[in-house]
């Protein structure tokens, strides 16, 4: 029986047998870029790593499983870096917090691929902005929400510091943004994330 072809609705990345994805090792190369920067960022801001915006861009660039194995490596890559380069104590409260930050970024990384599914129809610019938006929220909310209700440091919240931390996180995401249009033009990603 001849069926027509079953579409997917798009997204900024399409992974299948028609898919424009990179082969092998350029991809492989993309995703090596993304944690360098993960340890770039991580010996730059130690604890101020901009986990919404790589859960944005990733989330945008890939698709759901690959964005959430990259999550966790671009964490697993930061807290490599806290204990070993930047003399993260090694204490109990230390390792939950690193635990909790891994799984606050996989949520953020979820969130921003859901709010970039359920925008898709829309403006780029406003997916793009929607998606950094959830990553963001979800991201330092629920940190806040950990500390509240379990580890403490709320006073790590005043608006000013919320402030600080949102300029790294869209700083951060712009330029992820623009490191993606170049790995695009030369062959690294199937297509950039915005434009």
């Amino acid at each position: 029986m001849n069926q027509p072809p079953v579409t997917r609705p798009s997204t900024f990345v399409t992974h299948g047998p028609d898919d424009t994805t990179p082969a092998g090792w350029r991809h492989a190369l993309w995703l090596m870029i993304l944690v360098a920067a993960s340890v770039a960022f991580s010996l730059g801001f130690a604890c101020a790593v901009p986990f919404a915006a790589f859960g944005a861009t990733v989330a945008l660039t890939l698709e759901r499983r690959e964005a959430i194995w990259l999550t966790v490596a671009l964490w697993l890559a930061n807290q490599v870096i806290g204990f070993t380069v930047l003399g993260y104590p090694w204490t109990a409260e230390t390792f939950v917090w690193g635990a909790v930050l891994g799984l606050v970024a996989v949520l953020a990384t979820l969130s921003a691929q859901t709010a970039a599914s359920r925008l898709r129809e829309l403006d780029r610019a406003i997916v793009v902005t929607a998606a950094f938006a959830a990553a963001f929220v979800v991201y330092e909310g629920a940190l806040f929400a950990v500390s509240a209700g379990l580890l403490g440091g709320t006073e790590n919240y005043a608006p000013q510091i919320v402030a600080r931390i949102l300029e790294i996180n869209a700083a951060g995401f712009v330029g992820l943004l623009l490191v993606n249009r170049l790995a695009a033009m030369v062959g690294l990603t199937a297509k950039p994330a915005f434009g």
